[in-house]
């Protein structure tokens, strides 16, 4: 895990930069070494020389000639995700073609067709997070079309997000939240499900340290203080197998390596534990040099030495051996009761497994021998392609859908014939019956798990073995989509409920054309779109339905004008317009708190029940269509989603000082329920802190009680304080800020 220093101010004079730039090159000549052919060194010397010839007059925002981040992208293609020479020269020239005067042609002239092909498809996605959501869908898509023809263009494009990720400090703030929210938003989990673990780990933890720098720092620093007492305990952990594998003469290497920052940081969210009750804070790993005829079998080996002299979790082996994840992942995972009574994660694989692990699609076609090893990223690339060819184009659910269906975990699912299929967690009967067929899927009215009957939207376990029962008078239904999550399910879905909307449409469409020629107009392109306007709908298809079922009469009609055959809609009153223009509004206290821009102009806005944020946390606003200016805080559960998908409606917010206003916020308490313990709380909140009260209810369960408390502060500061003070009541254990959707009570 690596975290990256703060940049030291750029000032080299031309010969430093010369020289820095040549021991760049060479280092990466130096990581290519093993993999260069004869002519090879021609073919990259030639691609440096026309980048850095390409990119001579211009600077990074740090102020470093502009070629170092080309350089930078190839030593990661090369070092760290072990991808080749062609990878390399694609990774110096990916800037060229979109921002400079080299042409594709001059590419193709120089270096050929397969280069040129990756070079194009790096150049058509570098704007993938687009101002307009529904192009941005688009050009996400034109990533994964260029995926599936050819994956170094996705392995490149996640280096140069790399490089950007560690280079983040010189960039502005909002710069750096939109950045950081799309690489956890899309690239750490494309990472990880190209197999690059490593990457994907530093991404989520570059990406937390701009958008969590408070918890980020927090955590760090607790891991440096632990370090000695870690080390300790993992070689006391060891010791013991290290003697048992000697002696079965297995030769392994076995170590223990810290968790990553963001990972630590999920599980305190997850389980609502402070970081010393974290108890992975650090895995075992054992990786053996075995043969791979034998790899399995010394797998199990270790496995059944380290059970035998640690305790494991029965619930908590992961058996990746007999059924790899899709991107090649191959692993036996425990959980063990460790000395002094702590839990400890152990994984075991071989060398071939972590090479794997850590290199994901690169190493995989390395030792990819015969079809069947090919088979996993193939099947994966393949619906990929189905999905993207069936989905309509403008989409804006895509990415949504996307994440949902290609990114995630997987479970492996059985049809009563034993076949296996390969769906992402959360799937449902429904998705499996889609995976089979899409004819299958839009009859489906149950299906038998286990030889248990159960409905269509059962969530489905790995190992389940599932049998579909369909009827030809099922229809789809709008429901469906509510609790369905392949893309390939969701995609047919909709084609089917559009195909029902359009018979149920065609009564709607002689409704209009009646009313229309009943009023002299005529049934024309021109007056449809006029009466798909008035009524605010996205197509013809939907005016013609509404009508169809009734939502509207056209009673509206007789307010149109009406000149030769067309009709004209009425002005509507103009009410405001949908520009970012905040005006203040007169004695409106909350008009004080936020200044936003580089200016101190007080702006009107209202703050997000999904965070509530208060004076002090970081924020940043976002622009919500009819509402002006919503304020999230960046650690908003939605944070990541808006910023990733929305990020030209954000505006850089800070909190201007004011003591007058308060803000209403919530704490969860859990202690030991004790006489007299509500009073101790009131009178310290209300008596000693003077901090106003809204609502409270206290809940007491066998010795225990839960407190919920709404309660108004005037900011972080405030509440850090209320936090600190409650937790140094006796029999108080917890204290938590509530961080989801409207505060309970």
């Amino acid at each position: 895990m690596e975290t990256v220093a703060q940049i030291p101010k750029y000032n080299l004079n031309e010969e430093e930069e010369k020289k820095l730039i040549l021991r760049e090159y060479r280092s990466l000549l130096k990581d290519l070494k093993t993999k260069l052919k004869p002519g090879d060194r021609t073919l990259i010397r030639n691609a440096f020389e026309m980048a850095a010839d390409a990119h001579k007059t211009m600077r990074r925002k740090s102020g470093e000639p502009y070629i170092l981040h080309p350089i930078a992208v190839a030593k990661i293609c090369a070092g760290e995700i072990g991808l080749g020479v062609r990878s390399s020269i694609c990774a110096l020239l990916h800037d060229t073609v979109e921002d400079t005067d080299i042409s594709l042609e001059d590419v193709k002239r120089e270096f050929g067709e397969e280069i040129t092909r990756i070079v194009d498809g790096l150049t058509k996605i570098s704007n993938v997070i687009d101002v307009n959501a529904s192009q941005q869908a688009e050009n996400f898509k034109k990533i994964l079309l260029t995926l599936t023809d050819d994956p170094r263009v996705i392995l490149i494009k996640l280096a140069d997000r790399l490089h950007n990720m560690r280079t983040l400090d010189s960039m502005k703030r909002e710069k750096q939240l939109k950045i950081s929210s799309e690489t956890v938003y899309v690239y750490a989990p494309l990472a990880h499900r190209m197999g690059l673990y490593n990457i994907k780990t530093e991404m989520e933890d570059l990406a937390m340290k701009y958008m969590e720098p408070d918890v980020y720092k927090d955590i760090a620093r607790k891991l440096a203080e632990t370090k000695k007492d870690r080390s300790k305990y993992i070689n006391e952990f060891i010791k013991p197998i290290k003697d048992k594998l000697e002696k079965a003469q297995l030769n392994a290497e076995i170590f223990g390596r810290p968790k990553s920052i963001h990972s630590i940081s999920n599980k305190m969210k997850k389980k609502g534990v402070d970081f010393e009750e974290v108890y992975d804070l650090f895995a075992i790993r054992a990786i053996l040099d075995s043969p791979p005829e034998k790899e399995k079998e010394d797998c199990w080996k270790v496995y059944s030495m380290i059970t035998d002299e640690y305790n494991p979790s029965p619930e908590r082996l992961r058996d990746w051996l007999s059924n790899p994840k899709s991107n090649g992942y191959e692993a036996l995972h425990t959980t063990v009761m460790g000395p002094r009574g702590k839990w400890v994660e152990v994984q075991i694989r071989t060398k071939r497994m972590n090479e794997i692990a850590e290199k994901g699609l690169a190493a995989h076609w390395k030792y990819k021998e015969g079809a069947a090893d090919e088979s996993r990223f193939d099947k994966w690339f393949q619906q990929i392609r189905e999905v993207i060819s069936s989905q309509d184009t403008d989409s804006i659910d895509f990415l949504q859908d996307f994440k949902t269906s290609f990114l995630a975990e997987e479970i492996y699912v059985y049809t009563p014939k034993g076949d296996v299929k390969m769906l992402p967690v959360g799937s449902t009967a429904l998705d499996f019956a889609f995976a089979i067929h899409s004819a299958i899927g839009v009859k489906t009215i149950g299906a038998k798990v286990n030889h248990k009957l159960v409905p269509i939207s059962h969530k489905l376990l790995s190992g389940d073995q599932v049998e579909i029962i369909t009827s030809n008078k099922q229809k789809a239904s709008e429901d469906w989509l509510g609790f369905v999550v392949t893309s390939k399910a969701k995609g047919r879905i909709r084609d089917a409920l559009k195909e029902e909307k359009r018979k149920v449409a065609d009564e709607g469409k002689y409704t209009v054309q009646r009313k229309l020629e009943g009023l002299g107009a005529s049934f024309s392109q021109h007056n449809i779109d006029e009466l798909v306007h008035w009524y605010k709908l996205p197509s013809n298809l939907d005016l013609f339905y509404q009508v169809a079922v009734k939502n509207i009469d056209l009673k509206d009609l007789k307010e149109f004008k009406i000149s030769g055959d067309k009709i004209e809609a009425p002005k509507p009153v103009k009410l405001h317009q949908e520009k970012i223009e905040y005006i203040p509004h007169a004695g409106k206290k909350d008009a004080e708190l936020i200044i936003f821009g580089e200016s101190s102009d007080k702006i009107v806005y209202n703050l997000a029940n999904c965070c509530k944020p208060i004076p002090g946390d970081d924020v940043f606003g976002f622009v919500t269509t009819g509402k002006g200016l919503t304020i999230h805080r960046t650690n908003c559960p939605n944070a990541a989603k808006l910023l990733a998908n929305y990020g030209h409606r954000v505006v850089k917010t800070k909190w201007a000082k004011n003591k007058e206003i308060s803000f209403l916020t919530g704490v969860k308490i859990v202690g030991m329920d004790d006489v007299g313990v509500v009073n101790k709380i009131t009178m310290l909140i209300s008596g000693e802190l003077k901090i106003n009260i809204s609502a409270l209810t206290i809940e007491a369960k066998e010795g225990l009680f839960e407190g919920n408390i709404r309660l108004y502060v005037h900011d972080k500061e405030e509440l850090d304080k209320l936090v600190q003070s409650l937790l140094s009541l006796p029999g108080i254990e917890s204290v938590e800020r509530y961080d989801m959707e409207d505060i309970p009570l």
